[in-house]
């Protein structure tokens, strides 16, 4: 029998807020054990949460970019389960009204486009850590709890169960991260746990309607993981059927020093939670002024800024896709073409020379040492004839190691292009008259030999003759 896999994703991603979601502890990464708790971190006796607007602010721009709908009137409900990095013993969260409900994100997976549903969007509170190696004296005889993230604020996005491998998943949560990184609301640090992603998955024979028994992995951080650990579950549950077996709902956790699903616990129901609105905290209330303030500072998203790019740049789709992949990178770009108007060489040059530069430096865009107008400046170089594009790679590479104009590093270094026709002519005389073998060879037809005669020349000038004139050179008196 063949069955299809239904994969239903839900995101945790931490809003870019100076203070948490209930109090006014920083939310800054890094920090020592429970340097950024309080009273209210702890849930303890007495302690009373306020909720953060910035956190709603963020809320409303995430799903006015997805095409939700605002729910004018929301509410935060304590979600009730004790674990040891959760000491009050609830979450508070939202459930039967979140702020956000409906809207779509759209992907392309091998140059096909889809449209995954949303669910909701709602607000909620992240937990603490467990630590089981002491930070400062790596002691591994006990676990300690670090509340540092307890209260940090986050927005789950939960979409419906409409994707269908783990190639599409990934597609998915790259969209969502870039948008979310365009609104400025969200780092999309994966690393440090800004952007978190619980997998739904299940199987079902082919063509028919009841969808099969949910397993959900949880907290996955990473693109590659999360691909493989789909792919694993998927096949797993798939040996499982055909060898006549069943699937338990449960909650797994992916290992990926071993590439396998684990047991982690008994998948809860939403009953389990025993979820009631927080007495603590008023119905949130949003008025239609509101939504209109946070609609006016939407940004261009990354779908039409890409489409952009290839109706006005005449870009291909895939660099197209590469430069929007996010908004410094987009950036960068523009501000290169509103110097250097040639928006196929600047994308070639960020593409190629730049991004392998950033990857090799582990440096992001906002790190990089060369501004845009200074590539600009490099590439104008080039068709003003100072310098050829061999040199021109050279000089980049000295740009990005020094930060310094291109001009400066080739009157430095001496790398004007040689143009001077009458030496040109008399070097190219003394090459031919010493390569009597490849010049009959020319002359009897083979016009290949024509780049090994420009490569003696450009030997001869350490790279900086004009490869135009060489070119009209050679051809002349390589003539029979």
């Amino acid at each position: 029998m063949s069955y299809e896999t239904v994969i239903g994703l839900e995101v945790h991603a931490q809003l870019l807020t100076a203070t948490k979601i209930f109090c006014a502890c920083s939310t800054r990464f890094g920090a020592a054990p429970n340097e950024n708790s309080c009273p209210v971190c702890l849930g303890q006796p007495g302690a009373l949460p306020v909720l953060n607007k910035k956190v709603v602010d963020y809320a409303i721009r995430a799903g006015l970019a997805i095409g939700c709908t605002i729910a004018k009137k929301s509410i935060f409900a304590r979600k009730n389960y004790f674990y040891p990095d959760l000491p009050k013993g609830y979450q508070i969260s939202q459930y039967e009204l979140p702020i956000c409900t409906g809207g779509a994100i759209s992907i392309t997976v091998n140059g096909e486009k889809k449209t995954i549903r949303l669910t909701r969007i709602h607000m909620e509170e992240d937990a603490g850590k467990l630590l089981h190696e002491h930070p400062t004296t790596r002691s591994k005889e006990a676990s300690w709890v670090d509340l540092n993230r307890a209260g940090v604020p986050l927005i789950e996005i939960v979409s419906e169960p409409d994707l269908r491998s783990a190639e599409e998943a990934v597609a998915y949560l790259k969209t969502l991260r870039s948008i979310l990184m365009y609104l400025d609301i969200c780092d999309g640090n994966m690393e440090e746990g800004s952007l978190r992603c619980d997998a739904n998955i299940s199987l079902k024979p082919s063509g028919a309607e009841k969808l099969g028994t949910k397993v959900e992995i949880k907290n996955m951080n990473s693109f590659r993981h999360i691909e493989k650990a789909i792919a694993y579950e998927v096949q797993r549950q798939e040996e499982a059927l055909q060898e006549g077996g069943k699937i338990v709902q449960e909650t797994r956790l992916w290992n990926p020093e071993k590439e396998v699903t684990v047991p982690m616990r008994s998948k809860e129901e939403a009953h389990d939670y025993r979820y009631f609105p927080d007495p603590d905290l008023l119905p949130l209330l949003i008025e239609d002024s509101w939504v209109t303030a946070m609609h006016q500072h939407l940004p261009e998203l990354p779908t039409a800024k890409r489409d952009r790019f290839i109706s006005e740049h005449q870009l291909s789709p895939v660099d197209a896709e590469t430069l929007t992949s996010s908004r410094d990178l987009a950036n960068y770009y523009e501000a290169c073409v509103k110097v250097y108007p040639d928006a196929k060489k600047v994308s070639n040059w960020i593409l190629t020379e730049l991004l392998r530069e950033l990857n090799n430096s582990g440096r992001s865009i906002k790190q990089c040492p060369i501004k845009p107008e200074r590539l600009a400046g490099l590439l104008q170089l080039i068709d003003q004839g100072t310098i050829s594009g061999k040199i021109a790679k050279t000089v980049f590479l000295e740009m990005y190691k020094t930060g310094e104009p291109a001009d400066k590093i080739v009157s430095r270094q001496g790398l004007t292009q040689v143009s001077d026709t009458g030496a040109l002519e008399k070097m190219i005389e003394t090459i031919i008259a010493a390569n009597p073998k490849e010049t009959e060879r020319y002359r009897a037809g083979n016009e290949k030999l024509i780049a090994f005669f420009v490569g003696q020349v450009m030997k001869e000038t350490q790279g900086k003759a004009n490869p135009q004139l060489i070119n009209e050179i050679l051809r002349k008196k390589l003539k029979p």
